[in-house]
């Protein structure tokens, strides 16, 4: 019986001795498994035989390097977790994009590089625009990868980014990006461990539950099993990607789109759905700035849009088409709440309220709400709503000093989530960010791809949407057209819009590799 007890105990404790990018290796190589069976229950046995042979390839890696890896302690500190992060979404995806390579068997493994990456960092671009050329199990394998990305960064946000005072927290802390707020950065990587494995043990379960409770939703309002299922998780992850090319391929209709709508809400605050970290201080989830700002963005933005189209109906005699006017607002509504949590998924009724009104919405103002992004420790990209909440107090405040230069401010009570400074470090990322976009997109056009194309492919990467390549221009962008050069570029847009520019920052900060 004791021996019994002991042998959980001492697994467990090597598990967490393991470095955080083996660890994920193994559970990536274990999920190949799904398409293989998947593939082999529906007779697409040469796909079902490729994710088979990599799936024990891989995990007899695992085995193996976990092996020599027992009983050692990783040599980096707080930062190595960290590491394992960056190296998941660069290297993990030459791994993943192995099985879906040899399954396709029709292009060329930087394509299937490029689509691994844009799944595991929840953009969802796609390099094959017919979504018949792929099968369900390299369909479903996309879904799963990108599933997994997001829940990479629910655990990572509580569990690496939080106690650095990256990935949003900055605005919040007490010490600088890349710092505990102890200025103890000499954290062990096993206590490190110990906290994503609790992390985990709470968040993976709710993640789990959400998606089943949302596949199985959509499965009754008359989606086929496995289009529901790849909604399902790409709503959770907010990668928008789908096996039919979007909602007008589903059968869902109108009934899908409301229970995603509700479901995008995880999305805005970290508060819907758990409590783990320094967001949560004070008020709850009614008085969060991130839930706040990002509804009154959901209702004020359909609201000028449907006044646009109204007058544009009024104009073509359409204003009494009450169905049409519904369509149309409701199509706003959705689609605004998708690519503000850079989910990417356009309304069935989007397209109806340009045909009701006769006028295009401009893709400009879906690249500004993917800008935005959602909430801190989201699944969501952009440059965040907690940002945009302190750069607008600042704002406020200036224009109060100029009124009475001499007030005391920071008595609002929804502004004491905001730290001394926070706001000037709001500004510094929202800079980086400006500038990152302006480098990207000059390397972009420096490999032959017109400025604003190469401007949508920047804004695509950096806010992790990979779907405004199909609306932000008048024709879809062709990913498969692009140079080679051009397609590596698009994959550093995508890890820095994931990862952000101060966790790389942090990475290259000599001293926080000490000790």
């Amino acid at each position: 019986m004791q021996l019994y007890q002991r042998v959980p105990t001492g697994f467990s404790s090597t598990l967490i001795r393991l470095p955080l990018f083996l660890l994920l290796f193994g559970v990536f190589s274990a999920m190949m498994l799904v398409p293989a069976i998947y593939g082999g229950v529906v007779r697409e046995l040469e796909t079902a035989r490729a994710f088979l042979y990599s799936a024990i390839l891989g995990i007899s890696i695992f085995a193996m390097i976990g092996l020599a890896h027992a009983g050692r302690d990783p040599r980096h500190g707080a930062l190595g977790p960290l590491m394992s992060l960056f190296s998941a979404f660069v290297f993990l995806p030459a791994i993943l994009a192995v099985p879906f390579y040899e399954g396709l068997g029709t292009t060329t493994f930087l394509n299937a590089y490029v689509e691994m990456v844009s799944a595991i960092t929840t953009t969802g671009a796609t390099v094959f625009e017919d979504p018949e050329r792929l099968n369900g199990a390299l369909h479903l394998w996309r879904a799963l990868v990108a599933w997994m990305g997001g829940l990479l960064m629910w655990i990572a946000a509580s569990a690496i980014l939080a106690p650095l005072n990256l990935g949003g927290f900055e605005v919040t802390a007490r010490a600088e990006p890349g710092r505990t707020t102890s200025h103890d950065t000499s954290i062990s990587a096993p206590q490190a461990r110990v906290r994503i494995t609790k992390v985990a043990a709470v968040l993976v379960p709710i993640y789990c539950a959400l998606t089943l409770l949302l596949w199985v939703l959509l499965a009754v309002g008359g989606d086929a099993g496995l289009v529901a299922v790849i909604h399902a998780m790409s709503v959770l992850a907010t990668s928008g990607i789908s096996p039919v090319g979007g909602l007008t391929g589903a059968e869902s209709g109108l009934t899908g789109e409301m229970v995603m709508f509700l479901f995008m809400l995880f999305a805005l605050s970290r508060l819907t759905f758990s409590t783990d970290t320094a967001t949560s201080d004070m008020g709850g989830l009614r008085a969060d700035p991130e839930f706040r700002i990002g509804l009154a963005l959901v209702i004020a933005v359909p609201v000028v849009l449907f006044a646009r189209h109204f007058i544009g109906a009024v104009d073509v005699n359409a204003e009494t088409d009450l169905i049409g006017a519904f369509r149309a607002f409701w199509g706003s509504a959705f689609t605004v709440m998708s690519f503000l949590t850079t989910t990417g998924f356009s309304s069935a009724n989007w397209s109806d309220a340009q045909s009701w009104s006769g006028l295009a919405t401009p893709g400009l103002l879906l690249m500004g709400l993917a800008l935005i992004g959602g909430g801190v420790a989201t699944t969501a990209g952009g440059v965040k709503l907690l940002r945009v909440f302190a750069l607008y107090l600042n704002g406020l405040r200036e224009m109060e000093k100029l009124v009475h230069p001499s007030s005391v401010g920071g008595g609002h009570v929804m502004g004491r989530r905001i730290q001394k400074g926070g706001a000037f470090i709001a500004w510094i990322f929202f800079m980086l960010f400006a500038l990152t976009l302006a480098v990207i997109t000059v390397a972009l056009a420096a490999t032959g791809v017109p400025f604003e194309t190469g401007l949508v492919i920047a804004v695509a990467g950096l806010s992790t949407t990979g779907p405004l390549l199909d609306v932000a221009t008048t024709t879809p962008i062709s990913l498969i057209d692009l140079a080679g050069l051009a397609k590596g570029i698009f994959v550093a847009a995508m890890v820095l819009g994931r990862l952000e520019m101060l966790a790389i920052i942090a990475l290259l900060t000599p001293d926080l590799w000490r000790g």
